[in-house]
């Protein structure tokens, strides 16, 4: 039901609004519990609880941690998360540092390559250092010139084994698992169907997902066609995994996803809101539940 909509990001990230311009909109759009869910931030999380409060919306205390399994870089949603537990935010202290090097380090080989001032340039959209991303650097390069699109800097400079691109030392998966549940969250793989690998191997990512104590995976999101949707709603009964769904809202970087919009969750899913309590059917917001019922 796309009033609960589990994924979203803010500048505190890659995302172009502030954390209560992102909550009025949510608002505006039908949307009645909303998680923000910054990359390995939760520094947005006050801030969109007071807009929740004022728009009579649900805030879903969230986050996206980056993690490694394997060669392949995977994304876990934290949901229902304490912002403020030291063992998350020790673990994201980490993440922030390891972002920082590599936002500078991303900017010295675009500078190399001919692209003065790239650093410079990507950090002016971000929140602060330890926010740059891929993102910034995308927009900054296309509003330069230097590419035709946001996705051609991906293809052309900052994706896999391109000329700008610098591997992430992420945590491995279990560990990321375990900073959120030590904070009280329920753990979801993000968009499971995005990343670059065959069915196969999806099942195996799934499996050791689940095998690393992972509670959820998500279902519906704002990009999956029907048939994937419901393939994975198949996998996520399949291996005992909690159905959570979403927008993956960016704002400007990604204009044609919005906010609630998104497809529903497929027959037989248990939806992941009913572990902290919600009924399966949850049309409107319910009071956020205290973290000593989510321990």
């Amino acid at each position: 039901m796309p009033e609960i909509d589990l994924h979203s990001h803010s500048r505190c990230s890659d995302g172009s609004l502030s954390p209560a311009d992102l909550v009025a909109l949510a608002a505006r759009a039908g949307v009645r519990a909303l998680a923000l869910t910054d990359h390995d931030s939760t520094a947005g999380v006050a801030e969109a609880r007071a807009a929740a409060v004022a728009a009579g919306i649900t805030l879903i205390p969230g986050v996206e941690l980056s993690a490694v399994w394997g060669p392949h870089n995977i994304h876990v949603v934290g949901l229902q998360v304490d912002p403020a537990h030291p063992v998350l935010q020790a673990g994201l202290q980490r993440q922030a540092g390891a972002r920082a090097e590599r936002g500078r380090q991303i900017g010295a080989r675009l500078e190399a390559l001919g692209m003065a001032g790239a650093y410079e340039g990507a950090l002016a959209l971000a929140s602060g250092p330890d926010a740059v991303s891929r993102t910034h650097f995308s927009q900054w390069l296309f509003a330069q010139g230097h590419v035709g699109n946001v996705q051609q800097a991906f293809d052309r400079w900052l994706g896999p084994r391109k000329p700008a691109s610098v591997p992430m030392p992420w945590a491995e998966l279990a560990e990321t698992i375990g900073w959120i549940h030590a904070a009280g969250g329920v753990a979801v793989l993000a968009h499971p169907g995005r990343y670059p690998m065959t069915r196969s191997k999806l099942r195996q990512l799934i499996m050791a997902f689940k095998d690393a104590g992972g509670d959820a995976m998500e279902v519906a999101t704002a990009t999956e066609k029907p048939d994937m949707v419901r393939y994975l709603g198949q996998l996520s009964a399949m291996y005992g995994l909690l159905a959570s769904q979403g927008s993956d809202y960016h704002g400007t970087p990604a204009p044609w996803i919005a906010l609630g919009r998104f497809p529903r969750l497929p027959a037989g899913c248990t939806p992941v809101w009913t572990a902290w309590g919600w009924p399966v059917d949850a049309l409107v917001a319910q009071p956020e539940p205290s973290l000593e019922t989510l321990a």
